[in-house]
């Protein structure tokens, strides 16, 4: 197979981890005898200080005419007081955008080598945690209109911003998740706040009706603020969550960071295009950029969600995730998940232990 990806490394430890991510796609690319092409793009801050903007046309362009898309981080405090048009996570918004990348699938995982590392007591986490949440990504309050900020008659500064959803809107992503659920547990939480919100309302009306082609997926709906609670009391009752742009911000962080190690989750961004896109969850950390302290983990992950996802390679896939799991069972960590007793190797000394044991 032909495999044409568009790499974006980024701001901060991006390039580091993005780096290592491709030698292991390069590994499986020449085990499974699959043709790879790479093309590297630059998106947020580095494409601010090269063109004043966090996001080109010419990597647009390049995106599109990927199969898919591999991005590290982006964002730092070097731009954190310019012009909040232009800010480098106008180009993460701007990507998705132009791509239609409408579902953000963050699966939260807790492996069972890293069982310690987990912020919740044993009797909590029971026989482990996989979760998946699919959260709505180019609607809601974050692109709603009208938005803005003004003065009012009596001087007073204000800021104002629109949360809506189009039934459409609604539809694609509950039935998106249905599916996703479908080859999980069969079992979906509609996560809204139907009790105060229109626009919630709306979405439990949509999902009701989307769940009655899903008769073998076991339905539930349920207030974020409840479910907030309940995934740090008994996320075990979670497989797969279904939820709009900010509730899913929110929600996607704190699952993730019940399992303790942000540094082994990726993601996937993905539309009704053929062009998606992957990325690990955590950020551009520029406290240990240039130190080798980086976790490359999560984003080789990421290209394991993205021979999955994008070109059903589902035994590359596993046979990254299970030589990932391997390795952690040898006692090998990288700083940010070390352990007492356990190997500690630099990014680059990771990626290149998980490239040789494929």
């Amino acid at each position: 197979m032909d495999l044409k990806i568009c790499v974006l490394p980024g701001d901060g430890i991006g390039p580091e981890i993005i780096e290592q991510a491709v030698v292991v796609l390069e590994k499986v690319c020449e085990k499974f005898g699959h043709n790879l092409t790479t093309e590297e793009a630059i998106i947020g801050g580095v494409s601010i200080d090269a063109h004043n903007t966090p996001l080109t046309q010419d990597t647009i362009d390049k995106c599109l005419a990927s199969d898919a898309v591999l991005m590290g981080a982006i964002g730092g405090p070097k731009w954190d007081k310019i012009d909040k048009s232009i800010r480098p996570e106008r180009g993460l918004l701007g990507i998705r955008k132009a791509l239609g990348l409408y579902a953000n699938l963050r699966p939260a995982k807790l492996w069972e080598e890293l069982k310690d590392a987990s912020f919740l007591k044993d009797s909590v986490i029971g026989n482990g945690l996989d979760i998946m949440v699919v959260r709505e990504l180019i609607g809601g309050i974050y692109f709603g209109e009208p938005r803005g900020e003004g003065v009012d008659e009596n001087g007073e500064r204000y800021a104002y911003n629109t949360m809506v959803y189009k039934e459409s809107e609604v539809k694609r992503i509950v039935k998106l998740a249905f599916e996703i659920a479908r080859k999980r547990g069969s079992k979906l939480h509609s996560v809204e706040k139907a009790n105060v919100l229109d626009v919630s309302q709306l979405w439990n009306e949509v999902a009701e009706e989307v769940s009655k082609d899903y008769t073998d997926v076991d339905y539930h709906t349920m207030y974020v603020d409840n479910a907030a609670m309940q995934l740090v009391r008994n996320p075990g009752q979670f497989d797969t969550i279904v939820t709009g742009n900010l509730f899913g911000d929110i929600i996607s962080d704190e699952a993730s960071m019940i399992t303790g190690s942000i540094g082994m989750l990726p993601s996937a961004s993905i539309g009704d295009g053929k062009v998606s896109l992957y990325e690990p969850i955590h950020g551009s950390a520029p406290d240990i950029t240039g130190t080798g302290k980086a976790n490359p983990l999560a984003t080789i992950l990421s290209v394991s969600m993205m021979l999955r996802y994008s070109f059903d390679l589902d035994a590359e896939a596993n046979l990254i995730e299970e030589t990932v799991a391997k390795v952690l069972a040898e006692g090998y960590r990288t700083a940010d998940i070390m352990e007492d007793g356990k190997e500690c190797l630099s990014c680059s000394e990771m990626g290149a232990l998980v490239a040789s044991k494929l």
